[in-house]
């Protein structure tokens, strides 16, 4: 294998590895390659990770599936994150390509658009296609376009030690509790919860699971789940539960005030496992207290045969053999410390030992939902997030009525939503 590392950057999401050991043993049998049979064979995998934990997982998926296929050499190649949909759609321009693509799942409108990438029907045949939660597949118009076989998401941290000094039981399972928990945290001088409120896309993803728990969906927009939304936000920042400048903070300023003790709860992911290790309290991580309409969106990378790969067949069972085989996700989850997306995965005895990867894992089947949201125009994902992000933070700061907000965010995601 041969892998070319330089830096990666995932939009508000960037994983940190997490202390595991996990060897990747068995995999699921295949279904052949006529090309892999005739003589030596290189199978090209574009991706964008650069640290040597992600390295050596990424050379471990190639050890594994090589020994499996003696005449195949898996080439990693290297693109940096910001050239990876350049790159591939110029390419496809040229009716070339690699054969595996691993990239941000903002690209897959623009890979399927240009040709790069193909619908994945090939993946309805996969023995474990049902292990992968719908969250976890993403689809344009309606056929399926990338799989992810491993995510980061949203959880609701918190500090067992205040909660006990605060004489609450457990962690709040509906928002009445939770509102109820700050009030008790905000009394004895401490912040109620901390999340990100700066003004863009990592605010989309921050805000998503509130205002879908609202009522809101993108496919039918309206305005009052958004202002129930900002009347929350405005509510919790009037009590003191949440302070304003949080409109000032990405995803790594709240939580490091989480970890110095100074909120009982803090909306944030999965990759600040390492990071709350550094905290002085017991510390635990529970599923948001949504209604049933509330999702969390699954966050990372996809995965997809290239449309002008010389090797599909392959190629697809080399997916289906590292990045979505229990094997293989549970490798990544050491080496980038991103959570598998297969059920049984998530019941694996590596998470489900851990209090903190299991209920991560949990969210992943019961509330994850695939990112971007389906409803949003491909063409406009980044528009529109990018708007449901600024009006989150304008909401937190106090630049408006809840009803005033919401009816000027309509005024600009309509015709969004209309591509």
């Amino acid at each position: 294998m041969k892998l070319t590392p330089r830096w990666r950057a995932v939009a508000g999401l960037i994983a940190i590895p997490v202390a595991a050991t996990l060897a990747l043993t068995g995999c699921s049998a295949g279904s052949g390659d006529a090309n892999a049979s005739d003589g030596p064979v290189t199978l090209t995998v574009w991706h964008y990770y650069n640290t040597d934990g992600q390295l050596a997982t990424l050379q471990k998926l190639a050890d594994s599936f090589e020994a499996k296929h003696p005449n195949v050499t898996v080439d990693f190649q290297y693109v940096p994150v910001d050239q990876m949909t350049t790159k591939a759609v110029t390419a496809a321009g040229a009716k070339t390509g690699p054969d595996v693509l691993v990239f941000g799942a903002s690209g897959t409108y623009d890979l399927s658009q240009a040709g790069a990438i193909e619908p994945m029907n090939w993946f309805n045949d996969f023995a474990d296609a049902s292990q992968f939660p719908d969250g976890a597949r993403q689809n344009i118009d309606g056929e399926l376009y990338g799989v992810q076989g491993f995510v980061n998401l949203l959880g609701l941290w918190y500090n067992k030690d205040m909660m006990t000094q605060l004489g609450i039981d457990a962690p709040p399972k509906t928002m009445s509790e939770l509102q109820d928990d700050m009030a008790l945290a905000a009394a004895a001088g401490k912040q109620g919860i901390t999340l990100t409120g700066k003004p863009g896309l990592e605010s989309q993803w921050q805000g998503f699971p509130w205002f879908t728990s609202n009522g809101f969906d993108y496919a039918d927009a309206q305005a009052k789940p958004m202002a129930a939304t900002y009347s929350m936000l405005s509510d919790w920042v009037n009590k003191g539960y949440l302070s304003k400048e949080a409109t000032t903070w990405d995803q790594t300023i709240p939580f490091q005030q989480f970890a110095a003790g100074s909120s009982l709860f803090a909306v944030n992911g999965n990759w600040q496992v390492s990071a709350a290790k550094e905290a002085s309290f017991k510390y635990g991580v529970a599923p948001l207290p949504l209604s049933s309409e509330g999702g969390v969106l699954l966050g990372g990378e996809v995965q997809n045969v290239g449309a002008f790969s010389a090797h599909k067949e392959l190629a697809q069972e080399f997916l289906e053999e590292t990045f979505f085989s229990t094997d293989g996700e549970l490798a990544l989850l050491s080496g980038f410390g991103a959570i598998p997306t297969r059920a049984d995965a998530a019941s694996s005895s590596e998470i489900s030992s851990d209090p903190i990867l299991s209920v991560f894992a949990d969210i992943v089947q019961k509330q994850g939902r695939p990112s971007p949201s389906p409803a949003v125009p491909s063409k406009n994902v980044n528009a529109v997030e990018t708007l449901m992000g600024d009006y989150w933070s304008k909401a937190i700061a106090g630049e408006g009525s809840p009803d005033l907000l919401s009816q000027n965010l309509m005024t600009e995601l309509q015709p969004l939503l209309k591509g």
